[in-house]
């Protein structure tokens, strides 16, 4: 390719991806991303487990994967396929800490809602409805709805 690694990291951003462009082809830049984003939704799981009090057993089980699944996640990156909930999951966190008391949080997410017809927000997780654990959030912290 052409590009040592010290390289890339001395130019900015916008003239590494240039240089990244005209040296590598659709296929290695493609799998490049996906390795990005895999690698930044494994930082935001692992922020998620931490607020949320959740072991990598608990994490397994709302996923429905093994124990084994969820510390491959961690050392390697989240899976394509779970990408998307983990970033639901990552952006109804950031809620979630900037408007309660950091440890009232794993209460929180365990208690169950009359507002999700008495589920949990890990309820919503272990359905696989994380789009709706991120659309709870936003609702529960609309505050120019308060009266």
């Amino acid at each position: 390719m052409g590009i040592q690694t010290v390289e890339l990291t001395e130019l900015a951003p916008s003239e590494a991806a240039r240089a990244l462009l005209r040296s590598a082809d659709e296929a290695w830049l493609s799998e490049l991303q996906r390795s990005l984003d895999r690698h930044r939704a494994r930082a935001g799981f692992d922020r998620i487990l931490a607020v949320w009090n959740l072991s990598q057993t608990d994490a397994a089980a709302l996923f429905g994967v093994t124990r084994q699944a969820i510390a491959k996640w961690r050392a390697r990156g989240v899976p394509a396929g779970r990408i998307e909930a983990v970033a639901d999951l990552s952006s109804a966190t950031d809620l979630l800490v900037r408007h309660l008391k950091r440890d009232r949080i794993p209460a929180v997410v365990r208690r169950g809602s009359a507002q999700l017809g008495g589920l949990s927000l890990l309820d919503l997780v272990h359905q696989g409805r994380s789009r709706d654990v991120l659309l709870a959030c936003r609702r529960m912290f609309r505050f120019g709805d308060a009266h």
